[in-house]
């Protein structure tokens, strides 16, 4: 797999915060950035409110259960 996509399929809700962190800042010379959250909307709500603490300028839902990072 691409080290600009992260796939959260397996992760458990209590581990997508370090794991999404540390991902989009490990990786931010990377960006575009894809993050796979799956159908769950906790999931999403999980992802979307680590790029705000982070201060992720943009990024967007390109479908249901993915999120790409557009700026950091």
């Amino acid at each position: 797999m691409n080290n600009s996509v992260l796939d959260l399929h397996g992760f458990k809700h209590d581990q997508v915060d370090i794991a999404v962190e540390n991902f989009v800042l490990l990786n931010q010379d990377q960006i575009p950035l894809e993050i796979i959250c799956g159908n769950s909307q906790r999931m999403i709500d999980l992802v979307i409110s680590v790029l705000k603490r982070i201060g992720c300028e943009n990024y967007e839902r390109i479908d249901y259960g993915t999120i790409m990072v557009r700026k950091l």
